[in-house]
């Protein structure tokens, strides 16, 4: 197994070199058309770890024989990656989606500035706020549906849009922390650590209000002279029935209550799938295929991650409560967020204050990268239109989350 684990610590660090190079890949798939259906999958950044997760499947099947390789690979909890495609099929459904927007552009129209600028800014800080409620998957799908074609445009610099993406994805992971169970990183220690959301508001959830607020106020600021001629929210899609939403609604209210039980919330998915196809013309295509997508990439990860506790736990419990933040932060960049302080839940005698600073740690830092939180994926895949060759730079998205990063790291340590 120790042979194993270095294998794996080596495959892992060749998919983070992957997701740096994804871009590389779609310039391949121009150059040489021949093998373009090739490189365009290996650019896509949602493939990554899925595919050198089966990789690692089958180096451990041929080191170790395929029962263990199958044993380990049914030992993972699959969970997450279940949820948050579910979550993110049913969120971007058009009931769901046009009275979110609906909403927004009404609270938009009431504002004395520019109604573009207060929709951008609502998408900004209000939805991922709304993540502590709705889960953050759920806010991701809304709040990427609703900046994409006011922010991700063509009219739009480019170094803007990263700017954006990477508030986004700061936004959206700090945005969750009012509650205990919206997180994914929260939701690995609550139970362990004895986090209820009255806590989490107290000792995360204002000062991630404040940040989120900052952030979202700088990227609307620095766009403002973009999106003055970018097109308001459509209203000319006809009205939807409030029996319909309500439905909508409550089905993705379920699936949020059972997000622990996938049997449970397959089966409220199913129903889901069967009322949208009872009731047809009140939706739009459902985004199965990103959906799906996200899903392989998270799966991937679960698989990748799963063997790397040998170096990342002892690195955690070596760590001062200071230089635990910013290891946290670090450790996001390259792994799940969600996983580091799952290990640290694992950690015994851990004081309060190092409890914390992880916690602290791995949120604001879940910004930098698209595998430093689970709904990253589900933002890219709805975003990289927007960019050229609809593919996303991560270093573009690593230079786009350095100030926002900050603000929320200063947040937590300063406020």
């Amino acid at each position: 197994m120790f042979a194993i684990e270095h294998l794996a610590a080596g495959i892992f660090a060749i998919a983070l070199a992957h997701t740096f190079l994804a871009k590389q890949f779609e310039r391949l798939s121009h150059r040489y058309p021949r093998h373009a259906g090739v490189f365009h999958l290996l650019g896509e950044v949602e493939i990554v770890f899925g595919f050198w997760a089966m990789v690692l499947i089958g180096v451990m099947a041929f080191a170790s024989g395929p029962s263990q390789a199958i044993d380990y690979a049914e030992s993972r909890n699959y969970t997450e990656p279940l949820f948050v495609f579910v979550v993110m099929v049913m969120a971007a459904s058009r009931p769901i989606v046009t009275t979110v927007q609906r909403s927004l552009a009404a609270l938009a129209s009431a504002t004395p500035l520019p109604t573009a600028l207060s929709l951008a800014w609502l998408g900004l800080a209000a939805v991922p706020l709304m993540g502590s409620l709705i889960t953050e998957p759920a806010a991701m799908t809304i709040a990427a549906l609703t900046l994409a074609p006011l922010v991700f445009t063509p009219r739009m610099p480019t170094r803007l849009k990263y700017l954006a993406l990477g508030v986004l994805f700061v936004n959206i992971s700090i945005g969750g922390t009012l509650t205990s169970y919206a997180a994914p990183p929260v939701l690995m220690v609550a139970a362990t650590w004895g986090w209820d959301s009255a806590f989490m508001l107290s000792q995360f959830g204002w000062k991630a209000v404040i940040a989120v607020l900052v952030n979202a106020s700088i990227a609307a600021w620095c766009m403002r002279a973009h999106l003055a001629a970018a097109p308001p929210s459509d209203d000319a899609q006809p009205a939807m029935p409030l029996g319909v939403v309500a439905v909508h609604a409550a089905l993705l209210a379920a699936v949020v209550v059972l997000a622990h039980h996938p049997v449970l919330f397959l089966g409220v998915f199913l129903l889901f799938l069967g009322y949208t196809h009872a009731y047809a013309r009140y939706q739009s295509p459902l985004i199965l295929k990103e959906a799906l997508l996200v899903g392989f990439f998270l799966a991937g990860l679960v698989v990748l991650g799963g063997l790397q506790s040998w170096w990342l736990q002892p690195l955690v419990a070596s760590m001062a409560p200071l230089v635990l933040f910013f290891g946290a932060l670090g450790l996001t960049a390259i792994t799940d967020n969600a996983a580091l302080t799952y290990l640290g839940s694992q950690i015994e005698g851990m004081s309060d204050a190092a409890k914390y600073m992880l916690m602290a740690g791995a949120v604001a830092g879940g910004g930098l990268t698209v595998i430093a939180n689970a709904p990253n994926p589900a933002g890219v895949a709805l975003l990289k239109h927007g960019f050229s060759n609809a593919t996303i730079s991560i270093g573009g998205l690593l230079l786009g989350a350095l100030l926002p990063t900050a603000i929320a790291a200063l947040a937590f340590l300063c406020l």
